[in-house]
């Protein structure tokens, strides 16, 4: 994408976080302006999402808003300063287990924040909202691979249920106001500048400082491991495709992936579950270092494992993510210890 004189930024709510720094980099390497909106709060080390800025800010093009999404007046002001053509929601309140200790957050952050995304998006007439929805939204279903067509009416999380109440949130959107609107389910993303509560950059520091690992489920959780830069890669084949109506669908049989308004659902994963023996073999590997195993059983909230279709993301852009776990996981090592000065 290149940026011209009349091209509007893109917003990237989340952009001092993992997925939506990382977005944010791609798009203004391409040539076009962003505008970051994001509160930087502590949920994790502020000072790894400040290091994020730092680099988005040494880009030409780049904006940033500190502020959360449940502020209206921040939003809209954003909105109104800006004319969005097209925007790119990648903020959350994220964590399936600290939903279980702060579940206000969520209500907050997911539910009232996106509310006022939706909002400034129709009567600013944006192109076409892009939003982080979650694998976590298939919860109780177990036929495999997950597709976005079947029912995903069971989450095991008040996280995965703010996901799925953004997916019907947006639909409603569609259809009263025709905004476009695409969700994409991410499947497990991981890689450099991830977040520290998350697997890889927890068996990567518990590793490196001889301290036990602990695998859920007896070792045998497997997840659709996804990096981030296939990520990136299909979200920004997306943007400039707005999602659109489809004629063939049957309200006798109701598709949840499409509809007669300009809705469209998507699932960004690797197509390829792995154990978590195996990635802990990775990084043993690549750290060369043995992991001290505590094995431990499944954690309420938890999915056994995630396995995503992505055929309809490989149709609708002509990609799909294929980044092996062992060449990600160097990439994420290598990084790592760059970061902490290893």
């Amino acid at each position: 994408m290149t940026n011209s004189p009349t091209e509007t930024p893109v917003l990237v709510t989340g952009a001092a976080g993992f997925i939506g720094f990382h977005v944010a980099r791609r798009l203004l390497q391409s040539g076009r302006r962003v505008v970051g909106f994001d509160n930087v709060n502590a949920y994790y080390d502020p000072s790894l999402k400040r290091a994020r800025l730092g680099m988005l800010a040494a880009l030409p093009g780049f904006t940033f808003i500190e502020a959360g999404l449940q502020d209206r007046e921040a939003v809209d002001a954003a909105f109104a300063a800006h004319r969005f053509g097209h925007v790119v929601n990648l903020a959350a309140q994220a964590g399936v287990r600290y939903s279980k200790v702060n579940p206000y957050a969520y209500g907050d952050a997911n539910l009232t924040g996106f509310l006022n995304i939706l909002e400034a998006s129709r009567r600013h007439a944006v192109e076409h909202l892009v939003f982080a929805s979650s694998s976590s939204v298939y919860g109780a279903n177990t036929a495999m691979p997950f597709s976005a067509h079947q029912g995903a009416d069971h989450p095991l999380s008040l996280y995965a249920a703010t996901k799925k109440a953004n997916e019907v949130m947006a639909h409603s959107y569609a259809h009263t106001y025709g905004l476009a609107c695409t969700g994409l389910r991410f499947f497990t993303v991981y890689g450099p500048w991830g977040r520290p509560d998350m697997a890889m950059w927890i068996f990567t520091r518990a590793i490196l400082a001889g301290e036990p690992v602990t695998l859920f489920n007896q070792g045998r959780m497997r997840r659709d491991f996804t990096y981030v830069d296939d990520i990136v890669e299909s979200i920004v084949r997306l943007i400039p495709l707005p999602a659109r109506p489809n004629p063939d669908w049957s309200g006798a049989s109701p598709d949840p992936a499409t509809s007669l308004d300009p809705f469209r659902l998507y699932n960004i994963g690797n197509n390829n579950p792995v154990e978590l023996e195996r990635l802990i073999v990775a990084l043993e590997k690549v750290l060369d270092r043995a992991a001290i195993r505590d094995y431990a059983p499944l954690q309420i909230g938890d999915v056994p494992e995630t396995y995503a279709d992505v055929a309809d993301l490989s149709a609708a852009v002509g990609f799909s993510p294929s980044t092996s776990i062992e060449d990600g996981v160097a990439r994420f090592a290598a990084w790592y210890r760059d970061y902490h000065g290893l």
